[in-house]
């Protein structure tokens, strides 16, 4: 089950009864996808309603808008390594690391020819950052320090597919299969170091 709070739509409680409901109706996990307002706190209130289903979230969210709104600019490299340690200590169960998008890759994405070039949330804020500062992605360029923080928490990685087609026209082309291939190279490098993927 998906949840969580937009710019829009700020209501904290209406969250929580989707987490109750969602707990109560037997769903396997709940995933946080929370972009406005306080993002730790929203993400420890709903972790408390959704015991005991595994609790997930994003981590580039917030590194992207709690960045921004620090910085008043894209934020350093090691600010969102730091909010995934946040994530990992408030006690989240999985989350989605968008490490398979590669600075190569986000180049090759936005001179595409795709109908969408991106679709992914946090697929696109990385791009955003990786071309803004010239720089590889910080998940990927640090994928085995995150290898460590996962393995320290028992926490699982959900690697995530920042190059998935948002329409027909694109599925299966060069971009999203690199990005397969990169995300496969990934898992295998995880499994070596014993983390969940």
């Amino acid at each position: 089950v998906n949840i969580g709070t937009s710019a829009t739509v700020l209501n904290l409680e209406m969250e929580k009864e989707k987490a109750r409901i969602a707990v109560k109706y037997g769903a396997d996990t709940i995933m946080d996808l929370s972009t406005g307002g306080n993002l730790s706190e929203i993400r420890r209130e709903l972790m408390k309603v959704s015991e005991p289903l595994p609790f997930g979230t994003v981590p580039t969210y917030q590194a992207h808008i709690e960045g921004v709104q620090r910085f008043k600019a894209l934020p350093p490299e090691d600010f969102y390594l730091k909010v995934v340690e946040e994530h990992l200590r408030d006690g989240v169960d999985f989350m989605t690391i968008h490490a398979g998008i590669t600075l190569e890759l986000a180049r090759k994405a936005v001179r595409s020819g795709r109908v969408e070039p991106i679709v992914s949330r946090g697929g696109a804020m990385l791009v955003a950052w990786m071309l803004e500062n010239n720089s590889e992605n910080p998940y990927y360029k640090n994928f085995d320090y995150l290898l460590e923080l996962f393995a320290e928490y028992d926490a699982t990685i959900s690697l995530g597919d920042a190059l998935r087609p948002g329409a027909i026209a694109d599925a299966h082309d060069g971009l999203e299969v690199a990005g397969v291939i990169n995300n496969a190279r990934l898992v295998r490098r995880a499994r070596e170091k014993g983390v969940q993927v």
